[in-house]
């Protein structure tokens, strides 16, 4: 079969075309897509070339992935389903995540038009709920996994690093959890966007994070310290606020720089946690958090391109044209 996607077919090359598809089998979902968010992080970092997969970085002797369909989420209107698929029907709204592709050595994608998705991949949409809302669920999932690997206390202090999509989803759901969260991030226009009563933000391009969260906390110190940008630099700037027997969350894509100091950890007694990837269980929590309410991603979408226009959305993303957060592709 053919379908059209977003290909990325060498460094800092983005185009989108035709490619090939695999014809489904009995446990094979299709689904016309109709939006995909992209991870402006992971899929930026496919295309400089800095990823052979989601946790491995280029080194000496090792080539990226090139072509490669990027991305892993979707939603859109179920076409067909095979034999072995009792749950779901043609005609349904559903979620989609890393779909087949004939292409390039992942043979995997997610910006892609007809997307054959295996059903383990899949979610129904609730009736009534946004699909847009819904189409980064991959991902919301990533700040939920980083949010609910250390155990929280109510008016524990919560540090976050990132003001991106990841981290403004962890820092939501450390706030539901009953956390105090400060938000570290170097850009005010998102910083702006984490409106929730009593959670702070800091520029730490305009203040120093240190002391700022030192005012802050008092003789408390943090409880949990999330780095969702792969910042050791600041994880370890950092340390000395931890509390005791505290936890720290590693999310970030540290590339090749990604050592830390366990000795370092020791004297504190404090739990190091490296979540990755996603699980059924922890997709279906957070898209009940969703459609819940209680976690927002409408308010994080800045940028809406037609998917045939990906190259456009793309230059924004590489070269940041402008302010941007979440960047939707829209298919007809």
């Amino acid at each position: 079969m053919r379908a059209e996607a977003v290909v990325f077919i060498g460094k800092n090359k983005a185009t989108f075309q035709e490619v090939e598809v695999p014809e489904p089998g009995p446990r094979d979902v299709v689904v016309q897509t109709k939006y995909s968010w992209i991870s402006t992080g992971t899929e930026r970092s496919y295309l400089r070339g800095e990823r052979v997969d989601g946790e491995t970085p280029v080194r000496e002797g090792t080539q990226p992935p090139f072509p490669i369909v990027p991305g892993y989420q979707k939603t859109g209107i179920v076409q067909w389903v095979g034999d072995c698929v009792n749950d779901i029907k043609p005609g349904e709204w559903v979620f989609a995540a890393t779909s087949k592709i004939n292409l390039g050595p992942a043979k995997m994608g997610g910006h892609v038009s007809l997307a054959v998705t295996p059903m383990e991949s899949i979610w129904k949409i609730p009736k009534g709920d946004d699909p847009i809302a819904i189409s980064g669920l991959v991902l919301v999932q990533v700040g939920y996994n980083c949010a609910t690997r250390p155990p929280v206390q109510r008016g524990d202090m919560a540090a976050v690093i990132g003001d991106g999509l990841v981290g403004q989803w962890a820092a939501q759901v450390l706030v539901h959890r009953g956390a105090k969260v400060i938000l570290v991030g170097r850009h005010d226009s998102r910083l702006q966007r984490f409106k929730v009563a009593d959670a702070i933000a800091i520029n730490e391009g305009k203040e120093d994070p240190v002391s700022k969260i030192r005012d802050v906390i008092g003789s408390r110190g943090i409880a949990v310290l999330v780095d969702t940008v792969g910042s050791v630099q600041t994880m370890e700037s950092l340390h000395p606020l931890m509390r005791h027997n505290g936890h720290m969350v590693s999310a970030g894509f540290c590339g090749t720089r990604g050592l830390i100091d366990i000795q370092m950890l020791r004297k504190g007694e404090l739990t190091l946690h490296c979540p990755s990837g996603w699980e059924r269980e922890r997709m279906d929590r957070t898209l009940e958090l969703i459609t819940g309410g209680v976690i927002d991603t409408m308010s994080l979408i800045t940028h809406h391109f037609p998917a045939r226009e990906a190259e456009r959305a793309w230059d924004l993303i590489l070269n940041r044209r402008e302010e941007f957060l979440g960047v939707i592709l829209e298919w007809k």
